[in-house]
């Protein structure tokens, strides 16, 4: 299993099952929709990996839909393939200009749409985004989210464990405490930054006296995750 999860959105019960089949079969996760508001809460609820939606729609298009998830920050990344029957370049380009990531024209095998839906899937995905990290025997495996120090494990809380994550992907730069806070935390909460010295004191207690050094604090700035030890 690829452990991605896709929602498929389409009014036609065929047409789902005839996708559902296809992703199962290349070991993809998937739920299913058939109108704009049911996919909507399920969107918001689940946080699909991928969203395949149809274009023409009783009750919301696909376009409509579309819009509304690329303008909400919380949902924004996600990528949207378009399905539909229309061929024609204007309706292409509208499906591409509300943010869809890519289209797909019906009738399609199942081995193209799986086929797009890796392309799409892998520009999502970095490059070792899911790799181990290690520095210094410091591990931090996103696939588990488990931390270790050699064979020992690593207790944190789960807000240490994306601050650790993000300063180990982004070594060597220093954040400030705003930066941290809209990476770690999201633009669209509301913390006090001395919330974030808080979490680096908890997490530099977490990962204990030989390991501590890596987490800098960089004066008039913030901070910074380092191999080099400062003087």
């Amino acid at each position: 299993m690829t452990g991605k999860k896709v929602l498929i959105i389409d009014d036609e019960a065929p047409i789902r099952e005839m996708i559902a089949v296809a992703l199962e079969m290349a070991g993809y996760e998937y739920m299913e929709a058939e109108n704009s508001q049911q996919a909507h809460e399920m969107i918001v609820d689940h946080r699909p990996d991928l969203v395949l939606v149809d274009w023409m729609m009783p009750g919301g298009s696909g376009v409509e839909l579309t819009r509304r998830l690329k303008k909400d920050p919380t949902t924004a990344e996600i990528p949207v393939i378009m399905l539909t029957a229309k061929s024609e370049e204007d309706n292409k380009i509208q499906g591409l200009e509300v943010g869809a990531d890519d289209y797909i024209t019906k009738p399609f095998s199942p081995r193209e749409l799986v086929a797009r839906l890796k392309a799409v899937l892998r520009r999502a995905t970095p490059q070792g985004v899911d790799d181990p990290i290690e520095v210094e025997g410091l591990l931090l495996d996103p696939v588990s989210q488990r931390v270790s120090i050699g064979t020992t494990p690593i207790e944190m809380g789960p807000t240490e464990y994306r601050l650790l994550k993000f300063l180990m992907t982004h070594q060597e730069r220093a954040y400030s405490r705003a930066q941290l806070l809209d990476q770690v935390w999201g633009g669209n909460v509301y913390v006090e930054e001395r919330t974030v010295d808080v979490h680096i004191r908890r997490l530099r207690k977490a990962i204990g006296d030989s390991h501590d050094f890596l987490i800098q604090t960089v004066r008039g700035t913030g901070y910074r995750f380092s191999a080099k030890r400062t003087a």
